[in-house]
């Protein structure tokens, strides 16, 4: 599986662009997987339901499952994190898993960014970020190995995430 990485602040519009590249990229056939990383607390579950109640209890792993879908949860209890690595391995195999957060690994990224946001650009001093997609002109020049794309054109975007996946050489990853 290949693996391409979005990265930007909270508010850069990481999930907006998502959802405009999957319908782009599943419309040529390709079957693509999304982990999202956060750094917040976060539970899928609600007290009260049984679920819940089960990993209240204990229970390191609980599945939910129906016609429709199905959902592993698993608990850490204090264990380490697991690695982008090993997130990747839980998938069923796919042709693309777009990865949004995780910056600080090294796999190609393209790094939204929003002049507006008043916040200072990743691409410096994150060495895998390939390209940056903006809203807006970008100011200064970027470094020629870094390609400048516009935020607004979700078909250029997803052009380049498939091509960069498929060049090989340090801009291809497959975990």
């Amino acid at each position: 599986m290949r693996v391409f990485g979005i990265a930007g602040y909270s508010g850069s519009g990481k999930t907006t662009l998502l959802e405009k590249l999957l319908p782009l990229l599943t419309a040529r056939g390709l079957r693509v997987s999304v982990i999202k990383h956060t750094h917040h607390h976060f539970d899928i579950d609600r007290p009260g339901k049984d679920s819940f109640r089960h990993r209240q209890a204990g229970a390191s792993q609980v599945l939910l499952a129906s016609s429709s879908r199905w959902v592993l949860m698993s608990e850490l209890r204090g264990a380490e994190e697991p690695s982008l690595a090993e997130h990747v391995a839980r998938f069923a195999p796919c042709d693309l898993v777009l990865i949004e957060g995780f910056k600080g690994e090294a796999i190609p990224t393209l790094e939204v960014f929003r002049p507006a946001n008043g916040k200072s650009p990743l691409w410096p001093d994150h060495h895998q970020i390939v390209a940056v997609a903006s809203d807006q002109p970008l100011p200064g020049t970027l470094p020629g190995h870094l390609a400048a794309l516009d935020l607004n054109d979700a078909a250029a975007i997803a052009g380049f995430i498939l091509g960069t996946v498929q060049a090989g050489g340090k801009t291809h990853a497959v975990l």
